[in-house]
């Protein structure tokens, strides 16, 4: 059974940093394309990145280009979301995706499996 369970989430103000984990059971986190996903409040769900198995190259979203990092432990079958210098903009509920069919862009399609979701909040 493909599973993704999210943590990391919290409150942290303006310049902040967070990192999200994600931790992978029911398949191999580096042998597929992942992605993460976020839903601000009123807002439409969108992509932030993709992380390519075919290239493992990682595409982002301009919004967070520079920002954000992913990284992978595959001891642990787990990614990593490092998210730094963090606006109120940033603000929603981050989700990661996998497996993957495929990154077009940094947005992944086809995920088998969505984590739980994690609320970030950034503020003052």
């Amino acid at each position: 059974q493909l599973r993704l369970v999210e943590s990391g989430g919290g409150l942290v103000q303006p310049g902040g940093s967070l990192r999200l984990s994600c931790a992978a059971s029911g398949f191999t986190l580096d042998h597929y394309a992942i992605g993460w996903f976020r839903q601000a409040p009123g807002k439409e769900r969108e992509g932030v990145l993709c992380i390519s198995s075919s290239d493992n190259r990682t595409y982002y979203a301009d919004s967070v280009k520079g920002r954000f990092t992913i990284s992978r432990d595959n001891a642990k079958n787990t990614v990593y979301l490092q998210m730094n210098s963090l606006n109120p903009g940033d603000t929603a509920v981050y989700r990661c995706a996998g497996p993957c069919r495929y990154c077009s862009g940094y947005v992944c399609y086809g995920g088998g499996s969505w984590g739980q979701g994690a609320q970030v909040t950034v503020s003052s």
